[in-house]
This record gives C-alpha cells, structure tokens and sequence, in this order.
C-alpha cells in the first residue's frame, strides 16, 4: 500500500514541537482569524484539525517510545513533559477555539451534516466541562496515571537462571507438572506482593484528584462526569447496570460449567490459583510461532486470504518499522494500537511470548489497524477519533473472523481445534471480568472517600457475583482481593473497560453474520468502519450488519448461540 507524503495544508512541513512556543502563534491565529464566509468556517475548522492532529502524534510518539524502554529517564521525561507542560497551556486555547466555533453563524447550517452534527455535538460537551482550575488536575493526572506502567514493568522473577517478564511467566503457568506451576506462581506472587502497597496509595491518589475534578465540574461523582466526558450519548449507566446482572445471570453459569467440566479432568474439587490456565486433557500450551517476526508473516498470511486490503495495511507498518511485537524486561506490560492521524499509519505494541493468547491479540491489534486505515482519508482529526464502542468493534471482530484461518499457525488438525474452543471459551470467561471491572469503577467513584478495607471488601464481593467460587485462595487471600491491580484500565483509562463488553457482543454478530456469508459480512464490517466517528454508534454497528443492543435478552441469545457452537466442535 503506497502511504503518500504528508501534505499539510495549514502548519510549516518543518514544524516540530520542542516547547510550546513553537505552536502558540498557530493557536493565536486561528483565534484572530476574522470568518465571514461559510467556507471560510469550514476551512477554518481543517486548520484547527491539522493543528489537533499534529499535538496527538506529537504525543502519541512520546508515549509509544516510553512504553517500548521505560527504563530510559529521558523517554519518560519527554512524555511527562508533553503532559504536564505543554497539554495544560493548550487547555485554555482550545476552549477558547471551540468557543468561537459554537458561535459561528456558520455551525448551524454545518450542523445538517450528520458527521459534523456528531462532531458539534462533543465540542459542546467538552465546552461544558471546561474549568480553568482542572487545567492543573489534569496535567497531574496524565503524568501520575503513567506510574502503573513503570511500576508494572519492573515487575520479574527469576527462574532457572533466567529474569522473566510477568507475561515470560506466565508460560510456564500452563506447564503440566504441578509443581512448576506452582514454583511459578509464587514466585510471580511474592514479586506482586511487594507493589500492592504502592498500586493502593497510586489508585487512592488518582481517586481522590479525578473526585475533585469532577466536583469542579459540577458534578457528584466522577463516574457521572465521566459518562459525559466519554461522549456515551447512546447509552445509559442504568444499561450498564443491566449489562453486568445479564452477565451474571446468562454467562457465569456458562463459565462455571466449563470450569467444573476442567476440574473433573484434572481429578480436582476446586482449583488452586496455579491451575486455571492449564490444559485439563495434559496437553502442552499451544505455541502457535516462535517469535514476533514470524507471528507478524503469519498474520499478514491471515490477512491476506481474507482480504488483500487487510494484509497490506500490515505490510505497510512493517515497512514503516511501526511494530513492536515482542516481550521484553523494561516494557510496558499490555498492548495497543496507537492511532497516529497525521501520517495515518498507526503503531501496534504488544508483548508476545510466543502463546496462543499473543495470536489473539495480534489480530485483535490489527483489526484496530485496519479501523485507522480505512478512516484516514476523513477530512478532520475528530471523525477519527473513533468511541470505544465502535474501535472495540473493529478488533474483537477480527479476532473470530481470522478463526476461519488459523491453520495458518497450526497444521495439526487437534491442535487447531483446542485453539478455536479454547477461544471461544475465552469469550465466555472474560465478559465477568469485563462487568466484574466496570462494576468496581461504578462503586469506586460513588464511593469516593472509601478505606482500602472497604475496597477489598468490594472486590471479594463482586468476585462472588461473577466468579464461579470454583478456585481456592487459602494462602494468598490478598492477592485475590487486589487481583484488579493488574488491570491498566483502571489507572490509565478509568470507565474505558465496559466497551469491550458492548463491541464483543457487537463482533459476535459480525462474526456469525460470516459464517452464513463471508464476503458480504467483511464488506458491511468495512463500511461500518469506513464511517469513523461521522455517525452514531448505533448506525455504525447497523452499518457493519448488526445492532447495538446489549440487553439481556440479546446477551442470552448471543452466548447460546457461542455455546452451542463450541460444543458442535467437541
């Protein structure tokens, strides 16, 4: 795919950004700029998006490279200088552009554009919730939420001679001899243990200043502010509510069948915390490629009998050096894809070990990917600033429709029928956690004031409710009840988790709407992601071929329909 030059119509083709001098005139300008047209409005406004899409690769970049070496100060200290110096002198000026915008005797007749009435629609939103006195809390909040990474990556162990990763680790928790896993385990628990103090005081703090955020505000709670800061026009925190008894009521029993179904074959009453990711049938972890470089050839290979355009946005990253795939000590534990919407070619960061579950996030990574290529071409920066909801779509989407082919990583009949069951079991066990994690930040934000006892009360309380109580955690007790410390969500991208859950149900249809038609289901796929941010979420999940319901009855019929089709396959 041939990527052209970057053609800025609006800021100098040298323009860096070192100090935020070097883009104050740019803000000045557009500010002064008289508008007496309603093409120069609209002109107006590409300025301003050229601008805003400069600053996010800007910082984009930043963050990338921290989270690739976080053991390098100066890469920590760039992105922390983006944050804490340069994004709280934008606040202002951005509010004071986005004022002149909503004032224009232009933007009512722009308005009958449904992507531009979508785009209006969250500049007003982000207009009501300016206050000058967050500019500071903000600027705290993006450098001190940055601390779970550094505090995550500095999490080894070492074994057999050898310093591993937490995600190295975990490995060998798929090991068939008991007692590795175990030896394993603890291991990981004793390194975990020491940074359960500093995750509490890290979480505590963050609580704390994100409650006054949205006090000032105006509002009660942050969960409230956050519904609004997030743009969730479409739904309500009653449907989450919903959402998470649904999942209580429809999956758990699911999952807790699964699960009594493993300890029968493993001669077990209850699992110990070493045993959940073992194989029942004593075969060994599926290990679908050797390294990142051979996942990537073989995921392009995916791609490409799906659709030619999926592997040549792959092909492009790799020739553009924006993958870096595996696992490695000094890394930010996680992954993503980062949007970079001036060049529009994004970055996938991941840690791969060399597991079926690296496989899965590959292909889930890469489906955001393609979501950041067929939106490129839109003309402003905010139509590809796509909602959770409709990114997650693009992913988990991805992940079931490349099943079809992943023969690719595994030429033994059995072994390519475990990795198929296994993740669609996976889709099961993980919709509790997702309620589990959503429900946790709507008692944490309403509960601001909470003591960490109460905390942990909360957590062990939601564990019953969308656990199994099929796991026994005599002698590591405090490690189930801060077991919500290994989730980054939750200090970097608080109330960002919920989605996952929407866009899962979204991509079973996707998904199933594939097996009774291939071509046509990856055609409405595209389109619903060619549409970006210019409609709502709604129209881009009819547009992708099915709907945007997550109520319980539509959850009951979809996880019948994922349990039946596993158990055809066994």
């Amino acid at each position: 795919m041939e990527i052209p030059q970057i053609k800025r119509a609006y800021l100098p083709k040298e323009l860096t950004l070192e100090t935020f001098e070097d883009i104050l005139p740019y803000f000045k300008e557009l500010q002064e700029r008289n508008i007496d047209t309603p093409q120069a409005f609209q002109k107006w406004i590409q300025d301003g998006s050229e601008l805003d899409a400069f600053l996010e690769e800007n910082g984009a970049w930043r963050y990338i490279k921290m989270s690739i070496d976080t053991t390098k100060p100066e890469l920590t200290e760039s992105y922390t200088y983006f944050v804490s110096e340069i994004q709280p002198k934008l606040a202002p000026l951005l509010n004071e552009l986005n004022k002149k915008m909503m004032a224009s005797p232009f933007q009512k007749d722009l308005s009958e554009d449904p992507a531009y009435a979508i785009f209006f629609r969250s500049v007003g939103v982000q207009l009501a919730l300016f206050r000058e006195e967050n500019i500071p809390i903000e600027a705290y909040l993006g450098e001190k939420s940055q601390e779970f990474g550094s505090i995550s990556a500095a999490q080894t162990i070492e074994y057999e001679g050898k310093t591993l990763t937490m995600q190295q680790a975990s490995v060998h928790l798929k090991n068939q001899d008991e007692g590795i896993r175990k030896q394993v385990y603890e291991k990981m628990a004793e390194r975990r243990q020491m940074d359960i103090d500093s995750l509490n005081a890290l979480y505590t703090d963050l609580i704390a200043k994100r409650h006054e955020l949205a006090i000032n505000a105006g509002f009660e709670n942050f969960r409230d502010y956050m519904f609004q800061s997030m743009g969730r026009f479409d739904y309500t925190k009653e449907a989450c509510f919903d959402f998470h008894e649904a999942v209580a009521q429809k999956v758990v029993p699911l999952v807790k069948e699964i699960q009594e179904m493993k300890l029968q074959k493993l001669g077990k009453s209850a699992f110990k915390p070493w045993d959940l990711d073992v194989d029942p049938d004593g075969n060994e972890p599926l290990k679908p490629f050797q390294n990142g470089e051979e996942m990537l050839e073989k995921t392009i290979e995916i791609f490409q009998r799906m659709d030619p355009y999926f592997s040549a946005c792959l092909r492009t990253m790799k020739t553009m050096g924006h993958l870096d795939l595996d696992s490695k000590a000094g890394k930010a534990p996680g992954g993503y894809n980062y949007p970079l919407y001036e060049i529009g070619v994004p970055f996938i960061f991941m840690n791969a070990v060399g597991l079926h579950r690296d496989l899965v996030t590959m292909v889930h990574e890469g489906g955001h990917a393609i979501h950041s290529f067929l939106n490129r071409e839109l003309t402003l920066t905010a139509f590809k600033n796509i909602p959770s909801e409709a990114a997650e779509l693009a992913s988990m989407s991805m992940e079931l429709l490349s099943m079809k082919y992943w023969e690719t990583f595994y030429s033994d009949p059995k072994a390519l029928l475990r990795a198929k069951v296994e993740h669609l079991e996976d889709i099961l066990k993980v919709l509790p956690w997702i309620a589990q994690i959503d429900a946790f930040q709507h008692w944490v934000y309403t509960h601001p004031t909470h003591s960490l006892t109460e905390r942990s009360n909360e957590w062990l309380s939601l564990s019953k409710r969308f656990g199994t109580g099929l796991t026994d955690w005599t002698g590591y007790e405090a490690l189930q009840a801060h077991s919500w410390q290994r989730q980054l969500h939750l200090f970097e991208v608080p109330f960002y988790y919920i989605e996952y859950g929407i866009a899962q149900l979204g991509a079973i249809g996707v998904w199933k709407n594939s097996l009774e038609n291939e071509s046509l289901a990856i055609e409405q796929y595209k389109a619903g992601l060619s549409l970006g941010y210019t409609r709502s979420l709604p129209k881009i999940y009819e547009t992708a071929g099915v709907t945007f319901d997550f109520s319980p009855k539509r959850i009951g019929e979809l996880m019948d329909f994922v349990d039946s089709y596993t158990k055809s396959l066994t």
